[in-house]
């Protein structure tokens, strides 16, 4: 017989799901680059200092220089914030990544050992259906001889030779892509 058991497609596995949130954390780190990148290139206009300056005059120079841009100040310290944010959201993924992947590495090792045992089974339910269509054949033969010598065997016994044909079955197993049902045919 053809083959009655299409194997069942599942969604995508877990695994994927993870590979996602490791992708979002590479963008993350990629916007933190980007963001430190362009607080570097604001802060070129560096403090005029001189290795002889004490860390007082340090101190004021770095002061004087936020009071003349504060607009440049509010701008790094939002810069300051969006890294801090975006650090937090990594963060936040990693603890969830590393909660939660042996759970999506255990599950993904089922889904292939389940995959390997269906297809093991699927062998073995196609043999099942083979096995019942050779039965069924060879039942309607002894039906066709019985059919034939009962007359006969009547005449000379007073009784049937063979009876129970009409609830004679034979195992067949079909599926509807999630669920094998083993189901008795009449033959």
């Amino acid at each position: 017989m053809k083959n009655q058991l299409p194997i069942t497609h599942y969604p995508l596995p877990v695994i994927t799901y993870m590979e996602k949130i490791q992708s979002e954390i590479a963008e993350l780190k990629s916007q933190i680059q980007a963001l430190r990148q362009e607080r570097a290139m604001l802060t070129n206009n560096h403090v005029e200092l001189s290795e002889n300056d004490s860390h007082l005059a340090i101190v004021e120079a770095y002061r004087r220089q936020a009071r003349e841009n504060a607009q440049l100040s509010a701008e790094l310290k939002g810069i300051d914030d969006a890294i801090s944010f975006l650090e937090k959201q990594i963060e936040q993924r990693k603890v969830y990544l590393n909660r939660n992947l042996p759970i999506s590495i255990r599950i993904s090792q089922q889904e292939a050992q389940l995959e390997e045992a269906k297809k093991i089974a699927q062998i073995h339910a196609e043999r099942v259906n083979e096995l019942a269509g050779e039965l069924a054949k060879e039942i309607k033969l002894l039906k066709s001889c019985a059919d034939e010598l009962s007359p006969m065997y009547w005449q000379v016994y007073y009784k049937p030779f063979i009876t129970g044909f009409k609830t004679i079955s034979v195992p067949y197993v079909r599926s509807d892509c999630q669920v094998w049902t083993i189901v008795n045919r009449i033959v």
